[in-house]
């Protein structure tokens, strides 16, 4: 499985685009790795997430760990290095701006996973042996990051001519637009529709500015939330736009250290259909009571009320992290919203806590329905239908 580091002598050399290319191709193998191994791993489960059979579960991981690396081997291993140093390069020509030294910091762990990737492919252990098992496990981080980061190498990469504004505005015509723009915004004729961040660090919005019944595509540089907002283009179509405009750059994330391919074990839980079954076949207080405690429980298997406002909770911290006035003023609304379910919480639990504590049983008198009917008598008259309700015509 060694793969060629570098291309033959007689091949032409990559260009940007095509390495940015064999980057997305390891990242849709992945993903579709990514989905067979969940679908193999939830047959090892039962039905509240727990893990039932541990051998199976085993195999699945070390069939993915196989097939990381030979999709690795396949789509990158020869370009992973060209690939880094054409983002290197595009890197060092961009403005200055507050991403680019954690982009730095990604491109240095990718280069860091890249030498650790090809020192294994170098010195395969023996195929099928728990020592190459090991060595594929050990490997599986580095390749995640692969998978997880080299969005940004091949944006960096793909950059080519680092593709500006084309044509830009004179002073008044930005001025012209921006108030139209701004006058459109105060009746509510100005529909935001698409926003990126540009590889200076400054968010770009497309919108539609409606004027007579009329509609033109305007992008916006700033936040279109606060003053000092201004249209730095107009254009017939999105696609003209697009062209237009500086290129996007990939979006951040709300927490550095998590990953699409690492995720952790799912804690066991009991999903709202299961505890309000558990009181419809509940006969005591105590099996109600139960039940609500369930939605209610916190900890590791927290029950569905904590989850939705861990939810709430961790939404509010998305909208923040957009950094933007509407995304602050949603944030303090799903904060306010989390802390009344937080509320509702504990007067769901102290209501499961009286209701245990009545220590009653349902009335004998709530017979079950049988879900079977007896059968008639061999000798007995079936009873007549009920008679067909008279249809009366209609008439035009």
């Amino acid at each position: 499985m060694t793969p060629t580091n570098s291309p033959a002598p007689d091949s032409p050399l990559p260009t940007a685009s095509e390495l940015a290319s064999k980057a997305g191709d390891f990242r849709l193998r992945m993903a579709v790795i990514d989905c067979e191994t969940d679908a193999a791993l939830d047959m090892t489960r039962d039905r509240h997430g727990r893990t039932v059979h541990a051998d199976a579960a085993a195999a699945a991981r070390a069939h993915r760990d196989k097939a990381a690396v030979e999709a690795y081997a396949t789509h990158l291993a020869p370009h992973a290095e060209a690939l880094l140093d054409a983002a290197r390069l595009a890197l060092d020509d961009l403005p200055p701006a507050r991403h680019l030294t954690g982009w730095r910091a990604v491109l240095d762990g990718l280069a860091s996973s890249a030498a650790e990737i090809r020192r294994a492919l170098d010195r395969p252990a023996a195929p099928g042996s728990p020592a190459e098992r090991a060595q594929h496990a050990a490997l599986w981080p580095h390749l995640t990051a692969w998978a997880d980061h080299s969005p940004i190498a091949s944006n960096l990469a793909d950059q080519r001519d680092g593709r500006h504004h084309q044509a830009p505005l004179t002073d008044e015509e930005q001025q012209l637009w921006t108030d139209r723009a701004r006058a459109a915004q105060v009746r509510g004729a100005l529909e935001l529709t698409e926003s990126w961040y540009a590889a200076d660090g400054q968010p770009i919005t497309l919108a539609y500015l409606v004027e007579d019944d009329d509609s033109t595509v305007v992008a916006l540089r700033g936040d279109p939330g606060v003053p000092g907002w201004q249209v730095i283009g107009h254009f017939a179509h999105e696609y003209e736009a697009g062209k237009a405009l500086p290129a996007p750059v990939p979006p951040g994330v709300l927490r550095s250290d998590i990953s699409q391919f690492n995720r952790p074990t799912p804690a066991p839980e009991l999903s709202l259909q299961d505890l309000i079954r558990d009181v419809v076949e509940g006969h005591s207080a105590g099996d109600a009571s139960n039940a609500l405690l369930g939605a209610v429980q916190r900890g590791y298997a927290a029950g569905p009320m904590v989850r939705l406002q861990e939810l709430l909770e961790t939404t509010s911290q998305f909208a923040s992290a957009l950094e933007t006035a509407q995304g602050r003023q949603i944030a303090a609304r799903l904060s306010a919203l989390g802390r009344q379910i937080e509320f509702l919480t504990r007067e769901v639990e102290e209501a499961a806590e009286d209701l245990g504590a009545t220590v009653a049983v349902l009335p004998p008198h709530r017979t079950p329905v049988p879900r079977t009917r007896p059968r008639p008598a061999v000798d007995t008259t079936p009873p007549a239908p009920p008679p067909r309700a008279s249809t009366t015509a209609r008439h035009r």
